[in-house]
């Protein structure tokens, strides 16, 4: 099998859909020999910040020289990049002879009339074996939806059930209320492993430390608002936090020093529970970590930058970010959101800081927001031009090409389409 045939095998499974439970995966892994069970785990779940929590802890364990996995969904740049080992893809040769081991075992369960795995059970289980191919001494996992019907959530062997902000999303699969939210995604702890979080609304406190009693684990609680600020802009701050002074991270936004925190209790959670982690491993991991999509700036030349924000905790950080480094700043924005998201009250946060919006279709049109639709949310909250376009290109060449000097172009709503948009804006920065 090739790269080319995995992905389009990949492709027809995904015509199963998305289904929670954990049933089909376990058939899955059992055919495959149970691959996680030979695994540590930093399992990581949340509403916003779980992708960054997981590249800081990941690329610090590399530093401190742990082998370290990392598994990740949705991916911005390439497909490859949802699996990696010390901040490498996994190549496309070996991807492919896993695509086609699962790929067998999947033959082998419909033949006995068992359910077939979605292409996010396959793709973890792909993960799982490369993972134990390559010895990884710790795998930092994050899950797809949730927490405790979520694919990811068959592992055992959890060294750390980790949280970062928890707030309402995906509403109707995880619950109407943050407690119910809150609920499914304690559902990673695991007995006897170490709970880390930032400190959370009393009500989502009240679930994890439940958990965490009832399964016996310890509990670490770090605090951001204690962090003390040393240096921000929009391409790297500095912090101190307790014992931790003068810590450089190059990701941007005021909710990074959250996530940055939160991190520290993780490397405070596992020199506890035996790592040897030292300050070195911990200062370079931080100013080496780099995590696309988030406030990410993708040309100079214009200023193009790109967010994933697409609910409304994490359009209210991005726009205090915005706030805080661009005041005064004109401000064309890119937006395509899912019609499954809380794309109201994105629009009635991020609207009045534009001086004009393109909006745009996303490239999965099952789940996209059609961009008239889009366009009809954000005109009683936007004060400048919001403009439909016939599609990405469209927009981030409309959008480069009418920027002034000073100007702001921002992209976000949805990890979906950012690659695409950060290959556009590349490009054309060159051109103009």
């Amino acid at each position: 099998m090739t790269y080319k045939e995995a992905r389009v095998y990949l492709d027809e499974v995904s015509k199963y859909g998305s289904v929670l439970g954990l049933d089909t995966i376990r058939g899955l892994l059992r055919e495959l020999g149970h691959p996680q069970d030979d695994l540590k785990f930093i399992h990581i779940a949340g509403t916003n910040g779980k992708g960054s929590v997981l590249a800081y802890t990941s690329t610090i364990l590399s530093e401190a020289g742990y082998r370290t996995g990392r598994y990740v969904s949705p991916t911005v740049v390439s497909y490859l990049e949802r699996i990696q080992i010390d901040g490498k893809w996994i190549p496309e040769d070996e991807f492919a002879e896993l695509v086609e081991e699962v790929k067998k075992a999947i033959a082998r369960m419909e033949a006995r009339g068992e359910a077939s795995p979605t292409v996010f059970e396959a793709e973890t289980a792909v993960a799982f074996l490369y993972f134990r191919k390559r010895r990884c001494d710790l795998v930092v996992l994050e899950t797809g939806l949730g927490g405790l019907l979520d694919a990811t959530n068959i592992v055992k062997n959890t060294e750390l059930a980790v949280f970062a902000s928890i707030s309402r999303d995906h509403m109707g699969f995880l619950g109407e209320s943050l407690e119910e939210i809150a609920v499914n995604k304690a559902g990673i702890i695991k007995p006897g492993c170490t709970v880390v979080t930032s400190l959370q609304k009393p009500e989502v406190m009240a679930v994890l430390g439940g958990k965490a009693r009832e399964l016996k684990c310890g509990m670490e609680v770090v605090y951001p608002r204690e962090a003390v600020m040393i240096e921000e802009n929009w391409d790297g701050q500095r912090f101190s936090y307790r014992e931790w002074e003068n810590i450089r991270i190059s990701l941007a936004g005021r909710f990074q020093i959250e996530n940055a925190v939160t991190v520290l209790g993780v490397i405070r959670a596992l020199r506890n529970r035996g790592y040897e982690i030292s300050r070195r491993a911990v200062e370079e991991g931080f100013a080496k970590t780099t995590w696309p999509g988030r406030l990410t700036c993708v040309a100079r030349d214009p200023l193009v930058l790109v967010d994933g924000a697409h609910n409304e905790e994490a359009a209210l950080r991005l726009r205090e970010s915005l706030v805080r480094y661009f005041p005064s700043r004109r401000m064309l924005f890119i937006m395509g959101v899912f019609r499954d998201k809380e794309y109201d009250k994105i629009a009635e946060i991020m609207g009045p800081l534009a001086d004009k919006i393109y909006t745009v279709e996303l490239p999965d049109q099952g789940r996209t927001l059609g961009a008239d639709e889009l366009k009809q949310a954000l005109l009683p909250y936007c004060v400048g031009v919001v403009e439909e376009a016939s599609g990405i290109e469209e927009a981030v060449r409309e959008a480069c090409a009418s920027a002034r000097k000073d100007d702001i172009v921002l992209a976000f709503g949805s990890l979906s389409y950012l690659g695409r948009v950060m290959e556009l804006a590349e490009d054309m920065g060159e051109k103009l």
